[in-house]
């Protein structure tokens, strides 16, 4: 018996060292193991060890998470950039022209007088009907500048060149209208004259005023351009526009004394300026400076008629903008009500380029302050006629001594160059 127990002793004994062999074994690998792998670096709760990468695979730099900026850290708008005339697209490529030849050579011994001074007027007589009315003699006009009579240098109603640009807003807006505007424009330019000049403009925002074509006296390549044009959306920009186009219109062959042509911008738009560069104030202020007549054919009807509180409606505002800029430029505004009209209003548009009187005047008021001088043109009223209504720009800006003309923009905005859509 005693035997019997001393056996069961034994085996009970080396299963209690087995056991704890095996405990002892398992908690060794266990060691092993944690001193293979990478120490965690990071401290505080949620940390956890990344896994080594495989010695096989590239090593990439290490990144931090961009940090979020403060609200003092947020940037600030960046200002905006003058808008630019877009360039006009190349030229076609003619056949090469007979050399011109070399105009005479001035005798250095002669004296060439011009007078800087002289303010150029283009003006409009009309009847109570919006007629014009012809024939009427230097010494029936009557110019004041400020309340002051001024001496009438030149006078003149012969047909001269006309220098115009058709601006056309090609903003969603327009869209329904762009045929009928296109064969409007198309009126207009088959009415051009030997001598006259056009150039063709299509505008939507402030960074989308593209020169479609530059001046010329080629029918084709400005009929072209028309057919080119196309709708595309956009914040319509009208007041960067005029400004632009007036501005080319004003330059362009400008410091011949001799050049007496006529100088207009045609606008078709519906007048509502949503996103210019430039204030009414500073357009306004670019006109007086020139001599350049606006005709606006404005296509309101469609806005929003509804006024705030407070505000004007979205039609008040065109109607005040394109009023604004007939009257003074000594141009003229048209409402059409219906595309019907476009074909007479084109009629009516050449008329009032053609039966115009040029006046130049030399103003008794020299001193070269830069201020605002206003003007007006008077006509005799015979007796039993119908009442003579002289139209033309309401006033100047006096050169200013020392002024120099106002730098361009060190960037050109981009301009596609093609009449092609997209």
């Amino acid at each position: 018996m005693k035997t019997a127990k001393h056996i069961r002793n034994i085996r009970a004994l080396l299963l209690i060292c087995f056991l704890s062999a095996l405990l002892l074994t398992s908690a060794l690998v266990s060691a092993a193991r944690q001193e293979s792998r990478p120490r965690n670096t990071q401290t505080g709760p949620g940390s956890s060890a990344s896994p080594t990468p495989a010695t096989n695979s590239p090593t990439r730099p290490a990144t931090s998470p961009t940090p979020s900026p403060s609200p003092s850290q947020t940037p600030k708008p960046v200002d905006r950039i003058a808008p630019t005339l877009g360039e006009p697209p190349p030229p076609p490529k003619l056949k090469p022209t007979p050399t011109p030849t070399p105009p005479e050579e001035i005798d250095p011994e002669s004296t060439i007088k011009i007078n800087a001074d002289l303010v150029e007027l283009h003006v409009r007589v009309i009847d109570r009907n919006n007629r014009p009315v012809n024939n009427i003699a230097r010494a029936d006009f009557h110019v004041f500048e400020d309340g002051v009579s001024q001496p009438i240098e030149y006078f003149s109603q012969e047909e001269v060149p006309i220098s115009y640009g058709l601006a056309v807003d090609t903003s969603g807006s327009l869209r329904t209208q762009l045929t009928s505007v296109i064969d409007a424009g198309k009126t207009i330019i088959n009415a051009n004259k030997h001598g006259d000049e056009t150039f063709l403009v299509r505008f939507i925002s402030s960074d989308k005023i593209e020169t479609v074509q530059d001046f010329t006296a080629n029918k084709d390549s400005l009929l072209d351009g028309l057919d080119g044009l196309y709708i595309e959306g956009g914040q319509t920009a009208v007041v960067d526009a005029v400004y632009l186009s007036a501005e080319h219109v004003a330059e362009y062959k400008r410091g011949d004394a001799s050049d007496r042509r006529r100088r207009a911008l045609i606008v078709i738009t519906d007048g509502e300026d949503r996103n210019s560069f430039y204030k009414q104030e500073q357009l306004f202020t670019r006109l007086r400076e020139e001599d350049v007549q606006i005709f606006v054919i404005g296509f309101v009807s469609e806005l929003d008629s509804e006024a705030g509180f407070i505000r004007k409606s979205s039609r008040e505002k065109a109607v005040n903008l394109i009023n604004k800029l007939a009257t003074e430029t000594g141009g003229r505004a048209f409402f059409p009500t219906s595309i019907s009209e476009l074909p007479q209003i084109a009629t009516e548009i050449i008329r009032d380029l053609r039966t115009q009187y040029v006046i130049a005047y030399n103003p008794t008021n020299k001193t070269p302050d830069g201020t605002f001088r206003t003007i007006k043109v008077s006509v005799d009223q015979p007796s039993g006629s119908e009442k003579r209504i002289a139209l033309t720009r309401n006033g100047r800006l006096a050169r200013r001594e020392g002024a120099t003309a106002p730098k361009k923009p060190a960037v050109r905005l981009p301009s596609t160059g093609s009449n092609k859509k997209p």
